[in-house]
Formats: C-alpha cells, sequence, structure tokens
C-alpha cells in the first residue's frame, strides 16, 4: 500500500474566474429570450414606482416634520439641559464601537475591503432613495450635519487606532466584552443620574432612546435566561424539565401585548404601593419572558444537534457534566444557531413599538405623539416613513453583524 503525501505549499487554488459586469448581466438577467422580457418588466414596474416616489418626496411631502421634532424622535421628553449626558453615551457607544471594529479587522489588509466600501455606498443610495433624499430636502441645521460629520469621522479614526492598537496588542480583543458589560452602567448612571448627577425619571425617557434601551436590556437578559431554559427543559430531573417546558408553551401560546398589559395594568393590583415597579422595568420584565422563551426553542435545536460523541468524549477526558456544557457543547450549539438567534433579537427589537400601546412613548409612541399635534395633522407618510428608515438601519445592522460574526468563527456555509 502505497502513501502520498501531499505538501501544502503544492496545491495551487483554482483559478479564479474574470467577470466583467455585461457578461453577468448576460447570464443573470438576459439569458433567453423570457428571462430578458422578465428582467425588463421588473425594471419598468421599479422605475414607474421610484419615479412616483420621488416626485411624491420632492414635490408634495411636507418634510418639515422631521427636523422641527428631531429631538423628540431620538430623546422624547429628556431634559434639555441635560442633553450633554446623551451625547456622551453617544461617544462611549462610537468609542466602543471603533474600537471593536478595527480589533475584528486587525488582521484584514485594508480597514476598509471593496465589500464593505461597496456596501456602503449602495446602502447610503438606498436610504437616500428612501427618505425621498432626506439630506438634501430637509432644512437640517448646519449643527446636526457638523455633528454627524463629527461621528464619522470619529469613528473610523477609532477604527483606525484600534486596528494598530490590535496589532500590538492581540489580547485587546479578549477585554471588549468586559468593556461593553462596564458601558452600560455608565450609559445607565448618565441616564438615570444619581450620586453627582440631577435624577432624571424614566417617564422622561423617549423616542429612540427608549426604543434601544429597552431593546438591549431585553437582549442581553433574554438570552442567557432562554439558554437555561432550554437546558432546564433536556435536563434529566423531571420537575424541572415540566417546569421549563410548561413555561415555553405558555408563553409561547400568548401574545406579547397580553404579556405587556399584565406588567402594566395588572401586576400593580397584586402589589404594596411601596413595592409597584417602574414602569420600564416592568416592560422590560415581559419582553425578557417573551423573548426568552423563543430563544429557548432556538438553543435546544442547537443543543440537539451536537452528536452525542461529543459529551462521551468530553467525559471520558475527565470533565463534569457543568464543564462538558460550558466548554464543550454549549458553544457549538449556539454557533450552529446563530442566525435564528440573531432573528428573533430582530423581533425583540421591532416588538419594542407595541410598548405604545401600554403607554411608554418609544419611537412609535413619541411619533404618534407628533401626529396628534394639530400643526402635523396629516403629516403621516413622512414620519412612518422616517422611523421606518431608523428600524430598517438597525435591523439591517444586527444582520450584518450576525454574517461578520458567523465569518469569524468559521461556520457560514454559503
Amino acid at each position: 500500500m502505497t502513501t502520498v503525501n501531499t505538501q501544502k505549499s503544492d496545491l495551487s487554488p483554482p483559478p479564479a474566474t474574470q467577470t466583467n459586469p455585461l457578461t453577468w448581466l448576460q447570464k443573470n438577467l438576459f439569458s433567453t429570450w423570457y428571462n430578458s422580457l422578465i428582467t425588463l418588466t421588473i425594471f419598468a414596474v421599479f422605475f414607474q414606482f421610484f419615479k412616483g416616489f420621488l416626485t411624491w418626496a420632492t414635490t408634495q411631502a411636507k418634510w418639515a416634520v422631521i427636523p422641527a421634532n428631531l429631538s423628540l424622535f431620538f430623546v422624547g421628553r429628556f431634559p434639555k439641559d441635560e442633553y450633554w449626558r446623551l451625547w456622551l453615551i453617544l461617544a462611549v457607544i462610537i468609542f466602543l464601537s471603533g474600537l471593536t471594529w478595527g480589533t475584528l479587522a486587525r488582521n484584514s489588509p485594508k480597514l476598509f475591503s471593496i465589500n464593505s466600501l461597496i456596501g456602503l455606498t449602495v446602502t447610503g443610495l438606498v436610504i437616500l432613495t428612501i427618505t425621498g433624499l432626506i439630506v438634501v430636502l430637509l432644512p437640517i441645521s448646519i449643527t446636526y450635519r457638523l455633528l454627524l460629520l463629527t461621528m464619522v469621522v470619529f469613528l473610523v479614526v477609532t477604527a483606525w487606532v484600534g486596528k494598530q492598537v490590535a496589532k500590538k496588542i492581540p489580547n485587546l480583543v479578549n477585554w471588549l466584552p468586559l468593556a461593553w458589560f462596564l458601558s452600560f452602567f455608565i450609559v445607565l448612571w448618565l441616564m438615570t443620574g444619581g450620586l453627582i448627577l440631577d435624577n432624571v425619571s424614566t417617564n422622561d425617557w423617549g423616542g429612540l432612546l427608549l426604543t434601544v434601551y429597552m431593546a438591549v436590556v431585553g437582549i442581553v437578559l433574554s438570552l442567557p435566561f432562554g439558554i437555561l431554559l432550554a437546558l432546564g427543559r433536556q435536563s434529566t430531573l423531571p420537575v424541572i424539565r415540566w417546569l421549563c417546558r410548561l413555561y415555553i408553551e405558555i408563553i409561547r401560546g400568548v401574545p406579547l401585548i397580553t404579556i405587556l398589559f399584565m406588567g402594566q395594568v395588572m401586576l400593580p393590583f397584586f402589589l404594596p404601593a411601596d413595592w409597584r415597579p417602574d414602569r420600564v422595568l416592568r416592560a422590560i420584565v415581559g419582553l425578557t419572558m417573551f423573548s426568552a422563551a423563543y430563544l429557548a426553542e432556538n438553543v435546544r435545536g442547537g443543543l440537539q444537534s451536537i452528536p452525542r460523541g461529543q459529551s462521551e468524549a468530553a467525559k471520558a477526558l475527565g470533565l463534569n457534566t457543568p464543564l462538558t456544557l460550558i466548554l464543550i457543547v454549549l458553544p457549538q450549539a449556539i454557533k450552529s444557531v446563530i442566525p435564528a438567534i440573531v432573528g428573533q433579537f430582530i423581533g425583540l427589537f421591532q416588538d419594542t413599538t407595541l410598548l405604545a400601546i401600554v403607554g411608554l412613548v418609544e419611537l412609535l409612541g413619541i411619533s404618534r405623539s407628533i401626529l396628534a399635534n394639530p400643526r402635523y395633522i396629516g403629516r403621516y407618510a413622512e414620519v412612518y416613513l422616517f422611523i421606518g428608515v431608523i428600524y430598517w438601519l438597525i435591523c439591517f445592522a444586527m444582520s450584518q453583524g450576525s454574517k461578520r460574526l458567523e465569518r469569524q468563527l468559521n461556520i457560514e456555509r454559503n
């Protein structure tokens, strides 16, 4: 029997295919006469749609409602003399985002790859089209434009610095989760006050500030709770298994709005007046309970996809059950269901719109308050289009972050 040893250096990659745009169009869109007809028909429909939309956006739409209420859209009724706290929060988030971006790209030859530049360009064109060239049409003050430019420059500079530092300090990536964890408490302190800062009631929170806060806290709390429920449902102890199963099935069979109403309306009837939790806290508990039940099923699917041999091999190496779960089973299970988990996170972010029904003025709720102003009656299309773009941008960013995480973990199949 002959064994052939092939050196890795002797293997040459397959030749790269060179495809110009005209060849791609001919192959994918105009390969046959009926494909050409379908392509032209779709282009005609989209052309008519965008033509009508741009005509409305540039001639009929009254975009003045947006810049006149920017502060309400983004921070609600937060005290104006405390806006410096929000700018400081934004600076902390941009700094950590840029540092994370640069650290993750430390092994890349370029901070901005061709694909990322193309993606940013296409995203910018889509945003300008959807909002009816909102940056050009809206009379946004020069202050806001300078602040926006400053934030973008600060993000890019921080990313570049983070990349250079990460090359010299490879262990920097291990400290980023701790930095993000500590930043949450800094942000919470700046929003609520205390110590040397004046207190700001949660009743003054609103707009995008409240939406993002509720979504982030709900995501951070629901993920570990969902993992515990998934592990409990597969427990060998019948009591724990059936309790987790009962919780999951009950929560999944009840609409989220029902849980929010129970927390906001019914819960105070069963507690003393001094023990009634804050409205924002009650809403966070409702969102966490609801999302954790669905995350538990996603994680359970990942646990069932791990071969039994993984656990048996870990036990053969002397690992006990908790260490086997933490070090061997859970990392593989969570990696395999990252798309489903991120999809649930996006759904949780979108579910925050239901908070407007229970009296919390998040982004949708503050929009309804603005539309109730006699000055802006009938401006539904402009307002809802504006907040729709905001929701899309955040959900798109979460989706792209999920894809990047999949590539980093080498689990992307396609």
